[in-house]
């Protein structure tokens, strides 16, 4: 059995292949199986839309705690010359006064 690829909209698992087309049942976006070979790099976007790329600068627009710590990464802050990278927080960077940390790349948006 082959496995479907994730939606490329919204990255849902439940897509379905219907007449050669793949078919996401959450979002409704459909594409074929030739976009989704081109789409072999990262496709990253912010929570504005934005499609992100290695060295960005980004800003943080929600309040987030770091993990294990007391520690706040306040809205507002930069995050400059980011590292896209697979897994659930898509984003390495450093941030002034906390250091190196993974970010999700729904609470940033492109700066």
């Amino acid at each position: 059995m082959s496995e479907l690829p994730n939606c490329v909209q919204c990255n849902s698992t439940y897509t379905y292949e219907d007449r050669g087309l793949f078919v996401c049942p959450e979002c409704g976006h459909e594409w074929s199986a030739a976009d989704a070979a081109d789409d072999d790099a990262l496709n990253i976007r912010d929570a504005n839309g934005n499609p992100l790329q290695d060295g960005d600068t980004v800003t943080v627009i929600k309040d987030l705690k770091v993990k294990g710590s007391s520690l706040v990464v306040k809205v507002g802050t930069k995050a400059k010359n980011i590292r896209l990278v697979e897994g659930d927080h898509d984003i390495d960077c450093k941030i002034d006064g906390i250091g190196a940390m993974k970010l999700k790349s729904e609470f940033v948006k492109k700066a």
